[in-house]
């Protein structure tokens, strides 16, 4: 298959897997198939069935082709007739019209890539044409300048004549390359032409079936258009229907309207009648209080003017003052001059007297000041105790009997603290032990004391406000209670506060140097790592290895040096720490830290030994450096005896000999040649024949040259040495190779001709291995994509002793190894671990081998292998480097997320696959980045997206923040410190306390039981307190959380952390999938997005509220203003200028009062204030800015709108009482918020508004229930008729409060009435209840009907009437009249009675209690009886404290006219202590069932 027959295959594949459109319509027509995902499904298993499943393939035989024609044809034949056809000829059709549209876009393709080589051809030819046209000018100019002479010119235009002429030739054989693709080319797009005049009838035919289903689709949705419109039309004519019954409901309610207008009026022509009445009187009212407000202003005046007076003489008397002042000034100048004059007469030093003398006036004024305070606050406590007694007192009368029996034998908190007070009061007023004493008392005698001092405490309470405010303040809790302790002295520090300090400090050092000591104990410390591995090895070398101070003597000094070399790969640090403890009285050492120290750098340590004793010391010398603690061995020998002796030998006299005896070749590697010459030396005086034979084990290694020689008459012969170690040396040399220490001595002989005697010498050698160890051997990168590096480590080990240089050479461009690209020197045994980095630059399979080099020019290989991945999706950045980032800062960066992915043509350029294997998918591809648990990095967004050709912005945010464990361990710590210090504290007070006792007296025993003695109980147990609480039972919100959290914040020293984000990628759309569906991603086609994140310390912090960065303010009432103070504080060296991001200008949150400039270690406040406006949790971040760095403060708050339950709803009935009587009701007001309400009961009768209110003219209607005055009758004497306690306070949240209104009028009147409002905060009123009472003169009343009087009274005062005159008046006119409407409704049953009541009551008092109860009757009831009224009855009794219901009802007699009204009077007469009659206008009326009641 050619190019074009795999693009054709590939176009094939890819509109396979699209479904076709048509071939749903087609269904659609016939009804052959009801589900087409079934006929699809069949269709893609038949395809696979086939032969390939092309039907265009150039390889098929001719008789093929005319198979498939043949089929057309038929497939053809019943294209008209598709109700006919059978499936598989239906799915064949289908397959022809897909293979007729992809020839067709071959076609296409194929002609543009025909004019495409045709333009190059053209090209081609015309740069043809220039070539040979540039060639003849150039042969014309080779032509003139040969003529001309010009050697240097001609050379310079042969060579262009060689360029032209080759690049002439390439030029011809691209046209002819050209020209054979322009010919198959075409030949391929004639084929194409003659197979699409072969189909050609088959396509017009699908043509017109395309048109033909346009036609049937257009029908259909003119179809459905015709349906839209009828249900259209149905719609207006519903809407048309529902606006006239709309319409209707409108006149039906504006009807009602006109009768409710029609009653109003009738109501106001009435209204008006009594306004008329009522007029005359208001005017006599206000003359009589225009003449009150006269008096009063004379009041006021004459008030005035006693001030005036009073001013005048105390500005005299201020007058009077300053001058005295004045005067004592001049006296105490003229005193000054007198003892300046008898000083210099003294010849003393002037200025030291006169400072003397003010110092001690000022200290009279002081001791004067002192004591004169010291009166005022023994008055003051003097005054709190009797406030504290009459509270008491106060509290045991409302307390009950029992628990006042209960209580009777304990001695009171409150005696215990006042006891106390008085032993205050002995020390610092320096009373006489018998004041104190007449103080004291017997528990009884104190209780009757505190019974007397009670009414005095009454007394005073009621003389002032500000004693009535402090009246709930008691001195059960003093407020220092320090002054309370009897060991307490003014004028002295205790020898306890001295012992707790230097317990503090003690402890706080020897945990100092507790911690330092664990720090060096557990070897906590920094790995060295350059270049990606960790150095092994020593990190410092000493010179001299150990230092031994041999055969001392006591009494001399003796000084040595060690130098300390770096040899780390890196700058390190050394530290002394000590020397061993047998040597600390013997060895000091001069040692100045050199700081930090590079590679190679040396510093020198002094060590000085005195000896004091003769004896052999050991121990070592202890430093500290950055990778781990080294030391320095350090012996001390005394001097000893030395054991001499003697030896003897025997000389043999030799002829030659060898200057040498012992040739060393040091360190040797296998299969390396060494050489050496051997000198020998001759003392014979004649020419010596020698021989030199080398031991047969050693024959294949060693060999010396030449083997024999002559060496004349005392001369020197020189012999070559030749030593190659090879391989097999340790199995063939026997004993004389040391395989465990590689060690060689070979010996070897020199024979003398002629002589029995021979000469010897020896050959030394260490042998060692020149291998190179790679471990491992092999490495398998796995799957790496091409927009990463994947790293490993390999370790290069040395196993010889010698050093050796290495290097990898020959590295393949997508391989890298570190450090210094893989070139070094290894040291003797030493093992270096190297970084592998493979970065894939295509998606296939690699394989291929590393090699590493020795200087020895050995090479060992390193195979390697790795899949490359070419995933869909690509990061713009795979590295994000961020700034330096302060806690609780944010950092933010941003990169894209693209697919690049819209071709699976592999041919133009790379496509995304795993090695070889299938193209991705080109379509929308999901990606996610799953970021660690405890990582400080947040990615937004996560989860998305990305179409092809597109990129989606990701955000990524640094926030460094404080490790929850490190907080809690730190908080622990300091706990457990703290708990130490306590307990040693209490420790030493416990001692001091126990030797107290041992002197105290027998009396001061027996008085100190009155105190507690259980001292357990407020001071822990050493034992207890010293145990250091678990980190995990410390609360994040708790005081010794956030000290911990504000300690290491300041003690921040920075960090650097790197983190790896992994970014899943899969197909497909996440939008798409439901809940429960997730798409599938290869773990292969992972990306890794890499952050460098370090950490720094703030430059400003909040020191306020613990260091908390959140300001709550918690639960404010909606409308209320709450303001905080957050004081910051500039930790950093350096003069910070401040900037402040915008708060919500229409958010509830203000920054009242910013910082500009913020000096070091300044702390200053910023006020914010929070005012909510709705019911709402509120949240707002305001950024602190600074130059480099920002501190972000959270600022939250929770508006709560106010909400209370009140047990009375809207009216209150105080109901009747005696006038000058008071009665009480108590009603409770609960609190349904979640914030602590504050609340104020203001009555309007109190209102300071009222005078303005009572000048507006007041408003009656007909019915005493629809009057709206807030006020009513008020009493004479001025005082409020109703009165409430408390009149303010707080109600907690979830809490209740209980109220207590008293009614207490002081004259008669049934229409005294007062507003009562709940303020909450002093603005929102959120409760209105009506107050209502009567008062009667006499202990009876009747209520009832429509009262004919007016409810505003005059205010002039009516003298009570005396019981001759309350005679009198019985015989006149009935003291009131009562009206009495009934109602029969005309329509309904006749026989059911219009009603009404009346009731008749009798006031329970003490005052009346010895008189017999209420008597009541009705007189005139035959004239009531006779127009069909009735009175259920006629006369009774009403006992004291109860309410007798009178029922009046009436039936329209049948011979009555009904036309108007029906008006009877009766007379009701009350009996009691006087007697009282009461005028009973008893009106009735008949109404249609439909006519509405007035």
């Amino acid at each position: 298959m050619n190019i074009e027959d795999s693009k054709f295959s590939d176009n094939n594949e890819e509109d396979q897997k699209t479904p076709l459109p048509f071939l749903e319509e087609e269904e659609d027509q016939a009804g052959q198939c009801s589900d087409v995902k079934e006929c699809w499904r069949e269709y893609q298993l038949e395809e696979e069935l086939a032969d390939g499943g092309k039907m265009w393939n150039k390889v098929t035989s001719e008789g093929a082709g005319d198979k498939s024609e043949s089929s057309i044809e038929h497939c053809w034949s019943d294209v008209n007739d598709i109700g006919a056809m059978k499936y598989a000829d239906r799915i064949s059709i289908v397959a022809l019209y897909r293979n007729l549209k992809q020839l067709n876009n071959i076609a296409k393709e194929k002609e543009l890539v025909v004019t495409k080589i045709r333009d190059e051809l053209t090209t081609c030819q015309l740069r043809i044409k220039m070539l040979e046209k540039q060639l003849e000018y150039v042969d014309v100019e080779i032509q003139k300048e040969k003529e001309a002479g010009n050697v240097a010119a001609l050379f310079r235009l042969r060579a262009v004549h060689r360029r032209l002429c080759t690049e002439l030739e390439d030029e011809k054989d691209f046209e002819l390359k050209i020209a054979l693709t322009l010919k198959e080319n075409m030949l391929e797009m004639w084929w194409i032409e003659t197979e699409q005049g072969k189909y050609e009838a088959l396509h017009k035919q699908l043509q017109k079936d395309e048109e033909e289903l346009e036609t049937q689709y257009q029908e259909k949705a003119e179809a459905r258009i015709h349906k839209e419109k009828i249900a259209a039309l149905q719609a207006e004519e519903n809407q048309l229907s529902r606006k006239k019954k709309e319409e209707e409901a409108q006149k039906e309610c504006e009807e009602r309207h006109k009768k409710m207008l029609e009653v109003a009026k009738k109501n106001r022509e009435k209204a008006v009648s009594f306004l008329r009445k009522s007029m005359a009187r208001i005017h006599e009212e206000n003359a009589k209080e225009e003449v009150k407000t006269q008096e009063h202003m004379e009041r006021r005046i004459q008030a005035v003017l006693s001030l005036k007076n009073s001013i005048t003489s105390n500005r005299e008397k201020l007058q009077a003052l300053q001058a005295w002042n004045k005067a004592m000034a001049l006296e105490a100048k003229k005193e000054e001059l007198k003892m300046k004059e008898a000083t210099l007469a003294e010849g003393g030093n002037v200025a030291k007297e006169i400072f003397l003398h003010k110092r001690l006036l000022q200290h009279e004024r002081e001791k004067q000041a002192f004591r004169e305070q010291q009166k005022s606050r023994k008055i003051e406590i003097v005054s709190r105790i009797l406030q504290e007694k009459a509270s008491i007192h106060k509290q045991k009368n409302r307390q009950s009997c029992t628990k006042a029996s209960k209580s009777g034998g304990k001695l009171t908190d409150s005696l215990l603290w006042r006891r106390k007070m008085w032993h205050y009061i002995e020390k610092t007023c320096g009373h006489p032990a018998g004041a104190i004493s007449q103080l004291r008392c017997s528990p009884a005698e104190e209780q009757a004391h505190g019974e007397r001092t009670a009414f005095v405490g009454d007394d005073v309470l009621c003389e002032s406000v500000e004693d009535e405010k402090e009246k709930d303040k008691t001195l059960v809790e003093p407020e220092f209670p320090g002054l309370w302790s009897q060991e307490y002295d003014l004028h002295k520090v205790s020898n306890e506060d001295v012992d707790t300090k230097q317990v503090a400090l003690s402890v706080m050092k020897n945990e100092i140097f507790e911690k330092k000591m664990e720090e060096f104990q557990t070897m906590v410390f920094h790995k060295q790592i350059v270049s990606g591995h960790e150095p092994k090895g020593r990190t410092f070398y000493r010179k001299p290895s150990y230092v031994h101070f041999k055969d001392f003597d006591v009494g001399k000094i003796y000084k040595k040096k060690i130098v300390l070399t770096n040899a780390s790969y890196s700058v390190n640090f050394c530290r002394l720490v000590g020397i061993s403890e047998c040597l600390k009285d013997f060895i000091s050492i001069q040692f100045e830290p050199p700081g930090k120290m590079s590679p190679g750098m040396s510093c020198e340590v002094g060590v000085t030994f005195k000896p004091a004793t003769d004896e052999n010391l050991e121990g070592e010398v202890m430093f500290m450096a950055q990778t781990g603690s080294f030391s320095v061995p350090l012996k001390c020998t005394a001097k000893t005896c030395i054991l001499c002796f003697s030896a003897i030998g025997v000389s043999i006299d030799v002829p030659v000999w060898v200057p040498n005896p012992n040739i060393d070749f040091k360190i040797c590697m296998y299969d390396r040649l060494y050489q050496d010459c051997v000198v020998i030396q001759s003392r014979a005086k004649a020419t010596l024949r020698l021989k030199f034979e080398v031991c047969k084990e050693l024959s294949k290694h060693m060999e010396l040259l030449p083997k024999t020689g002559y060496i004349q008459a005392q001369s020197s012969f020189t012999v070559q040495l030749k030593f190659l170690p090879r391989h097999s040396l340790p199995q063939d040399a026997g004993s004389y190779f040391n395989e465990e220490t590689s060690v060689l001595e070979v010996p070897v002989t020199i024979l003398i001709a002629d002589k029995t005697k021979q000469v010897n010498f020896t050959v030394h050698a260490i042998v060692t291995t020149s291998e190179l160890e790679i471990s491992p051997a092999e490495i398998d990168f796995g799957y790496c994509t091409i927009y990463e590096a994947v790293q490993t480590n390999v370790t290069l080990t040395n196993k010889s002793i010698l050093p050796q240089e290495f290097g990898f050479v020959g590295l393949p461009e997508f391989v890298e190894i570190q450090p210094n690209d893989g070139f070094g020197v290894l040291l003797p045994l030493e093992s270096l671990t190297l970084d592998i980095i493979f970065k894939a630059n295509k998606a296939k399979e690699y394989g291929f081998e590393l090699t590493c080099k020795s200087e020895s020019n050995r090479r060992f290989k390193l195979s390697c292998r790795a899949v490359g991945v070419h995933p869909p999706l690509e990061l713009s950045h795979s590295l994000v480097q961020f700034a330096a980032t302060a806690l609780n800062d944010v950092s933010t960066a941003t990169l894209y997320v693209m697919n690049s992915h819209v071709s699976v043509n592999h041919f133009t350029h790379a496509v995304p696959r795993i090695d070889s294997g299938e193209i991705a998918h080109v379509g929308p591809t999901s990606f996610e980045f799953h970021v660690p648990e405890d990582c400080p990095v947040t990615v937004t967004p996560s989860v998305g997206t990305v179409l092809p050709g597109k990129k989606s912005l990701i955000q990524v945010s640094f926030r460094p923040t404080l490790s929850d464990q490190l907080i809690r361990e730190e908080a622990a710590q300091r706990l457990g410190r703290a708990a130490a210090t306590g307990a040693e504290i209490q420790k030493k007070k416990d001692e001091k306390r126990e030797g107290k006792k041992l002197n105290v007296p027998i009396t001061r025993q027996h008085s100190s039981r009155q105190f507690p003695r259980d001292g357990s109980s407020k001071y822990p147990s050493s034992s207890s307190s010293s145990e250091q609480p678990e980190s995990k039972e410390i609360k994040p919100d708790s005081e010794s959380y956030m000290e911990a959290q504000a300690f290491l914040m300041r003690n921040f020293r920075g960090r650097f952390e790197k983190y790896i984000i992994p970014c899943f990628v899969a197909s497909g759309d996440i939008d798409e999938k439901k809940d429960s569906e997730s798409l599938t991603c290869s773990p292969y086609n992972t990306l890794f997005l890499e952050l460098h994140c370090p950490a720094v310390a703030p430059s400003v912090v909040v020191t306020s509220d613990n260091g908390k960065n959140t300001v709550n303010f918690g639960d404010v009432a909606v409308g209320h203003t709450i303001i905080k103070q957050v004081t910051i504080q500039n930790i950093s060296p350096e003069k910070l200028e401040l900037g402040f991001s915008v708060l919500n200008p229409s958010g509830p949150f203000l920054l009242v009062r910013p910082v500009r400039i913020l000096e070091p270690g300044e702390n200053k406040a910023l006020i914010i204030s929070f005012s909510p406006n709705e019911n709402k949790l509120f949240f707002e971040a305001l950024d602190i800015r600074t130059a480099q760095k920002n501190l972000t403060l959270s600022i939250m708050g929770c508006g709560v709108m106010p909400s209370i339950v009140c047990s009375v709803e809207e009216v209150l009935d105080m109901g009747y009482v005696l006038a000058r009587e008071k009665t009480t009701f108590t009603f409770e007001i609960q609190n349904t918020s979640t914030l602590t309400l504050q609340y104020s009961i203001q009555l309007d009768s109190l209102s300071p508004t009222r005078n303005k209110d009572q000048q507006r003219l007041p408003s009656f209607l007909t019915s005493s229930l629809q009057r709206t005055e807030i006020v009513g009758t008020e009493n004479y004497s001025g005082l409020s008729v109703f009165s409430i306690f408390p009149t303010q306070g707080e109600i907690a949240a979830g809490k209740s409060q209980d109220f207590v209104v008293t009614f207490s009028p002081d004259h008669e009147s049934l229409y005294y009435l007062d507003c009562l409002k709940v303020v909450l905060f002093g603005k929102k009123i959120a409760h209105v209840i009506q107050l209502k009472g009567a008062a009667r003169e006499h202990p009876m009343f009747v209520e009832g009907g429509i009262p004919l009087d007016v409810p505003i009274e005059s205010l002039a005062v009516m003298l009570p009437v005396s019981s001759q005159e309350a005679l009198k008046e019985e015989l006149q006119e009935p003291v009131k009249s009562i009206l009495l409407v009934l109602e029969h409704i005309e329509g309904e049953n006749s026989l059911v009675p219009a009603k009404t009541e009346l009731r008749v009551g009798a006031i329970r008092t003490a005052q009346f209690a010895n008189k017999k109860n209420v008597e009541f009757s009705f007189d005139n009831l035959s004239l009531l009886q006779k127009k069909g009224f009735s009175v259920e009855f006629v006369k009774g009794t009403v006992d004291r404290g109860q309410v007798k219901c009178i029922s009046v009802s009436w039936v329209p007699p049948a011979d009555l006219d009904t036309t108007g009204p029906v008006m009877e009077t009766a007379l009701l007469t009350l009996k009691g202590d006087v007697k009282e009659s009461y005028q009973i206008i008893c009106m009735a009326k008949v109404i249609s069932a439909c006519a509405p009641s007035n």
